[in-house]
């Protein structure tokens, strides 16, 4: 996902829901999730890294994230904006080879399914969003230990 980022440049990303640096290097990630972003632009794309991490890898419900997106011109209207996922059930070789048993020697079809489930992934398809006065707005729920990459392109 990172290596899709746009190679322009890197802009600023506030986050309601980060946990401040000193407080993650003192006690690590323990209460609430901590759910923060990277974010890239180049003359036609604007791309975010969205991710909920937690300290303890135990089952919780998805996070709730409102994103906006500031700074598209204000003449282009809408963006098409694609989402891909990494998490347990989305882009994940990890989770199905449990899913499957966790063999020592998968069967051909087994590598196969694992190959597969190694790809990423677009959560939903691509799809044309309004922009308003320059700003994309989005929602979506990101499971603990998902991450997101949210593309907008004009």
């Amino acid at each position: 996902m990172l290596g899709m980022m746009p190679g322009g440049d890197r802009v600023r990303v506030e986050s309601a829901g980060a946990v401040a640096l000193d407080e993650l290097m003192a006690t690590g990630v323990h209460g609430q999730p901590h759910i923060d972003a990277l974010a890239a632009r180049s003359a036609h794309e604007i791309a975010t890294l969205i991710w909920n991490y937690h300290d303890d890898d135990m089952p919780a419900p998805p996070t709730p994230v409102s994103l906006t997106i500031a700074g598209i011109p204000v003449a282009t209207g809408r963006v098409l904006v694609r989402h891909y996922r990494i998490d347990e059930e989305h882009s994940n070789a990890y989770a199905a080879w449990l899913r499957m048993g966790s063999p020592e020697q998968p069967s051909a079809e087994q590598y196969a399914r694992l190959e597969a489930a190694g790809q990423l992934e677009l959560l939903d398809s691509p799809e044309w969003v309004s922009t308003q006065d320059g700003r994309l707005s989005l929602s979506f729920a990101l499971p603990r230990q998902g991450i997101s990459l949210v593309e907008a392109d004009w």
